[in-house]
């Protein structure tokens, strides 16, 4: 035999050995039900600077908005 004829005859023997030792993989879905707890506070503050005219104007005419 031919040293490429023996790696060949090589890499066969191994290849049928090894896959023998696949281990065995199971998939299952969970008992219970999976949650998801999502409390999410959100803020916002709006700070407006106006003209003191502006601002005069809002106070005498309220009506406006």
């Amino acid at each position: 035999m031919t040293s490429l004829n023996a790696a060949m005859a090589g890499l066969v023997a191994s290849s049928l050995l090894l896959s023998g030792c696949v281990p065995r993989i199971e998939l299952a879905a969970p008992s219970t039900p999976i949650t998801i707890n999502m409390n999410v506070k959100i803020e916002h503050e709006i700070h407006i600077k106006v003209d003191k005219d502006v601002e005069d104007l809002l106070k005498n005419k309220s009506d406006l908005f």
